[in-house]
């Protein structure tokens, strides 16, 4: 009986466990991604790298233009270093400090040679009297002689200096002026590059997204084809049984029902690495499972129709809006702003100066081992005079660079109008092409029909059905081709009017 129970149990685990799993893969089926145009343009903005770039570009050039103007306002810096020598700065030389240390014994040794005859009629007393008090007042001129040898003393051998230095630029030649503008410039061209690297990025998933729709529809249509084409090849099956067809007939449709089972097989393929492709640039895992709302039964058919009257005119092409140009627009500027730059390299400079500078020793009051300091102001002028032409050869090499950089802009600026031209003229062909599609549609169906109905009354053979199956297909396909066409168009011409993703 514990047996019989436990068995029980067990089975019943089973069951709840088939049931949890068929559950969880019910949820795992409904859980497929749906994603729109809009989604997946906004996923491939957030996650494509040079978008990031672009942004870290940007910034970078914003705070070279903060950098710039600070050209404009004065500059503190300071200094402050320690110095140690072998030897000391000395005022005096050595014959003067020689001089200076025995001046009185000097003096001593003239007075008694000029007057050591008048000293020797002297009383014997009055010479020793005599002779102490010279050699007292020697020996205190001695001493005054060292002192003032110690007072020139400099002791520079540990010199400690600093000082504090405040610049103001008051004429350049223009060059803080051009160099800002330039940065303006800069500061510019890196939005115009990450505004073309939106468009490009808006452009790329565009066409990834349309890629993946006309092949899921076109699966569809093998799908359709197989069907269709193996359901013939069951009723010449039963027609070869009844005697009524031949077994060539019946090897023919085979070889059909081969070819539409290997096209089915590689547009699945080409559709699966296109979803990849789309999950990447979307920056979603390669093998999650998604579904673009444009490859939904319901729409098919009515891919292009919603955009029929959104054909966009040549005339409407303004240069402001296409990044390119702007860029190119930017360069030549700054090519016209070196050249300005370089110019000014051949104008005075003047900058006022000032500041405080304080050392130890110092020799404000004397030199003292003591620190000390004074204020300072100044001007600054610098005049080139001679520098052998240098200057001038840069500035023309400078304005061969500008005539270079227009002579781009103005080429650019026909090619793209050119492209805009060639877009528009490619958006009214690819509508032309879809109404001639959907009416060829009309009549390969009708076609088609009149063949399966003439084939089962016995009128028409195998092979004009097969016919009528392959231009049935082929209309399918290229009323498939067309929408698609109508769409990719659009988007090229958005693209070469510099519109695309507004």
């Amino acid at each position: 009986m514990h047996a019989k129970q436990i068995d029980m149990m067990s089975k019943m685990i089973k069951r709840v466990g088939m049931f949890f799993l068929l559950v969880m893969m019910t949820i795992g089926t409904d859980a497929q991604r749906v994603l729109s145009l809009d989604s997946c343009r906004a996923m491939a903005l957030r996650e494509n790298k040079q978008i990031g770039v672009s942004k870290i570009k940007q910034e970078v050039a914003a705070n070279l233009r903060r950098s710039m103007r600070t050209k404009y306002l004065p500059h503190v810096n300071a200094f402050g270093g320690y110095m140690w020598s072998s030897k000391e700065v000395s005022i005096l030389n050595d014959d003067q400090k020689e001089s200076l240390n025995n001046m009185g014994s000097n003096l001593a040794t003239g007075v008694q040679s000029t007057i050591g005859p008048v000293v020797a009629a002297l009383p014997v007393a009055a010479q020793a009297k005599m002779a102490s008090n010279l050699s007292q007042v020697a020996g205190d001129l001695n001493g005054v002689g060292s002192e003032i040898v110690d007072a020139f003393r400099t002791d520079t051998r540990n010199l400690i200096a600093g000082t504090v230095v405040v610049t103001q630029p008051l004429f350049m030649g223009g060059a803080i002026m051009t160099a800002n503008k330039m940065a303006d410039i800069n500061e510019d061209l890196a939005a115009n590059s990450a505004e073309a690297q939106r468009q490009q990025t808006l452009f790329t998933i565009d066409k990834t997204y349309w890629q993946v729709v006309s092949l899921r529809h076109k699966q569809r249509l093998a799908e359709s084809f197989v069907e269709l084409v193996k359901k013939l090849d069951s009723d010449v099956q039963k027609m070869i049984a009844e005697g009524v067809a031949t077994k060539s007939d019946g090897l023919s449709v085979s070889v059909k029902v081969n070819e539409a089972e290997m096209a089915l097989t590689q547009v699945t393929d080409g559709l699966v690495l296109s979803r990849m492709l789309l999950c990447q640039l979307c920056g979603l895992s390669m093998d999650e499972q998604i579904e673009l709302e444009d490859e939904k039964e319901e729409n098919d058919g009515s891919m292009a129709v919603a955009e029929a009257n959104a054909t966009i005119s040549a005339q409407q092409f303004s240069p402001d809006n296409r990044p390119e140009l702007k860029m190119l627009q930017n360069s030549a500027d700054l090519a016209h702003q070196t050249t300005n730059l370089l110019k000014a390299g051949n104008l005075p400079h003047l900058l006022l100066t000032g500041g405080y500078s304080i050392s130890n020793p110092n020799g404000f009051n004397g030199f003292e081992k003591k620190f000390a300091g004074l204020w300072h102001v100044g001007v600054i002028l610098h005049v080139p005079v001679w520098n052998w032409g240098d200057v001038k050869y840069k500035v023309r090499a400078a304005k061969g660079a500008s005539a270079i950089a227009n002579l781009e802009l103005d080429e650019a600026r026909e090619k793209i109008e050119l492209q805009v031209s060639q877009n528009n003229f490619r958006v009214n062909e690819a509508y032309k092409k879809l109404a001639m599609a959907q009416s060829n549609i009309a009549r390969a169906e009708e076609n088609l029909r009149t063949a399966n109905l003439g084939y089962k009354e016995g009128v028409i053979s195998t092979t004009t059905v097969m016919q009528a199956h392959t231009a049935w297909l082929q209309a399918q396909s290229q009323k498939i081709d067309a929408e698609i066409d109508v769409k990719l168009s659009q988007v090229e011409l958005r693209k070469a009017l510099g519109t695309l993703g507004q």
